[in-house]
């Protein structure tokens, strides 16, 4: 894939986390220079001999709520990859202050870490946050020139390996739906040809479906990860009302709640089906299925072995 020079400072939030790191190492693989934003310097990427990414800076904030330290954070940078913040009700605000600090340090681009079928109706509650920041994002755009693109990822993969209860069934009212789970590396390979590209305009207001090669119902995922634990896996579909009751032990606030039981009628609603072929069209090879991202990524769903 033709890519620019990397000659600017790009700046890489949340990158301690699943998502941030992987794109960390892979621009320190194509020799760009980046700023990771973390809580805890300790935390910040680093090759596997204990030593510091080539050309990495590393900048700390306490979170997102950290208006002060993140804007320093973006002075001097190119672009910002802003992954989305933690489920929060003051989620959208966080967003907000993020993009309004980009564009005040005079930050060229932001790529966005959005969700599959944002919209303001949309069926999963924290699509609808999404949402709400990608209208923000463009009505900055609107107003100080900033560029911007937008990922809207599906589940992760890993994400349904979390699905699997201690007895190892899922249970969810998800119903017969289908989701395009797609794996954390493949968004991370996005990630970087949306950043990295050596015509960088043409990805400017656009906006990504990053989904898996594959849409499929938790039963074929329940069977899919059962053959990989070699044990038996099973999905229970749960009517939302038993979503709700099962889930009123957990102690969690309720738009916790509220979250984790429409991630599945988000499913049963057919809102997280869609394949499409942006990751292949931009990357340059197919994204990876479930059971592709299984053999690969033993490690990262070790607990259903363990159960």
């Amino acid at each position: 894939m033709a890519r620019w020079a990397a000659d600017g400072l790009v700046a890489v939030t949340g990158a301690s986390g699943r998502l941030g790191s992987r794109l960390a190492f892979r621009l320190a693989a194509e020799g760009a220079r980046q700023r990771l934003v973390v809580r805890d310097p300790a935390r910040a990427p680093r090759l596997s001999d204990g030593r510091a990414l080539p050309q990495g800076e590393v900048a700390v904030a306490d979170g997102y709520r950290d208006t002060a330290a993140m804007r320093a954070a973006f002075d001097g940078v190119r672009t910002v990859f802003l992954v989305s913040a933690r489920e929060a009700p003051d989620r959208v605000a966080q967003h907000a202050a993020m993009i309004d600090a980009a564009a005040a340090a005079g930050v060229e681009r932001l790529v966005y870490t959005s969700f599959a079928g944002a919209a303001p109706d949309a069926v999963f509650t924290f699509a609808r946050d999404h949402w709400r920041t990608e209208q923000h994002l463009a009505d900055v755009a609107a107003r100080t020139g900033l560029r911007w693109t937008v990922l809207r990822d599906n589940l992760y993969l890993h994400a349904l390996s979390t699905f699997v209860g201690r007895d190892g069934v899922i249970r969810g009212p998800a119903a017969d739906g289908r989701v395009a789970a797609v794996s954390h590396d493949d968004v991370a390979d996005v990630a970087t040809a949306v950043i990295l590209d050596e015509r960088p305009a043409r990805h400017d207001g656009a906006t990504y479906e990053v989904t898996g090669p594959q849409a499929l119902t938790l039963d074929e995922v329940a069977r899919i990860l059962g053959q990989a634990a070699g044990r038996d896996l099973t999905y229970h579909p749960e009517t939302e009302e038993e979503a709700y009751a099962s889930r009123a032990g957990y102690g969690a606030e309720p738009f916790e709640v509220d979250g984790w039981v429409t991630s599945y009628t988000a499913i049963a609603a057919g809102e997280l089906a869609h394949v499409s072929d942006d990751v292949g069209r931009l990357v340059g090879r197919p994204a990876r299925s479930l059971a592709q991202w299984l053999d690969d990524y033993p490690g990262e769903w070790a607990h259903l072995r363990r159960a």
